[in-house]
């Protein structure tokens, strides 16, 4: 697996897990899908990605989106 997937794929669990959890435990859970969705604008315009640096650290190898 690449890094490029491994964010998109870390992304989509964090919007599922948020979106579960404004469902069954409270709807402030909310502000946490909002973060992430400002999260992914901020990183398209600018490049930087904490999960992206994190999962480099891991070992993953880039793919066309990180290099």
């Amino acid at each position: 697996m690449t890094l490029d997937r491994a964010v998109m794929a870390f992304a989509g669990v964090m919007v599922l897990l948020s979106v579960a959890l404004t469902l069954w435990v409270s709807p402030y859970w909310m502000w946490f899908t909002v973060f992430i969705g400002v999260n992914l604008i901020q990183s398209s315009f600018t490049g930087f990605c904490p999960a992206a640096t994190i999962f480099s650290k891991l070992g993953f190898k880039t793919g066309c989106a990180f290099q």
